[in-house]
Order: structure tokens, then C-alpha cells, then sequence
């Protein structure tokens, strides 16, 4: 079967009604462009610094909402397993 020599066919498709500019098959990211670290080859070091320096600028904000809720969670989980709270004052 060696003396059969096969290539694969490479099909070069354009839509017929497409008038946009670039390629409509292109995939990329959806927010590559908003992002530091996405483009020019840095090395990971590079990365990581763009990324913290990005992530000082951004202003990190807490959610009280989320907060709030994360407590109630977590006092409803001690009262259902029961945790006892003496530990933590002990008496004298």
C-alpha cells in the first residue's frame, strides 16, 4: 500500500455573500481585548505582574450583599451541626 501516495485535500472556502472585513471563521476570545496578558509573548513572570499591576488599578470592591449572606450561611451551618461556642470563652 506504500506505492499509493494520498495528500489531504484543502478546501479554501469563502462565503459567497459575506461583504465584512476579516475572516467570519476566526476564533478568538471574547474578551481578549480588554485583557493585559493576552498579545505580546511575555514570559509567566511578565504575566503575573501585568495582571497584579491590572488588578491594583481596577479599585477592588467587596460586596456587602455578598458578605451578608456568606455570614448567614455560615451561622446557619454551625447551628445546624450543633457547634458550641463555649470553646472560645472559656470559663474561669
Amino acid at each position: 500500500m506504500g506505492f499509493i501516495k494520498r495528500e489531504n485535500k484543502k478546501f479554501d472556502y469563502k462565503p459567497r455573500y459575506y461583504k465584512g472585513e476579516g475572516n467570519p471563521y476566526q476564533v478568538k476570545h471574547k474578551f481578549d481585548e480588554y485583557r493585559t496578558t493576552v498579545g505580546k509573548r511575555k514570559s509567566l513572570k511578565g504575566k503575573f505582574n501585568a495582571a497584579f499591576d491590572e488588578f491594583k488599578e481596577s479599585g477592588y470592591k467587596l460586596n456587602k450583599t455578598i458578605v451578608v449572606i456568606a455570614l448567614v450561611l455560615t451561622l446557619i451551618f454551625l447551628f445546624i451541626i450543633d457547634f458550641d461556642l463555649t470553646i472560645f470563652f472559656p470559663k474561669k
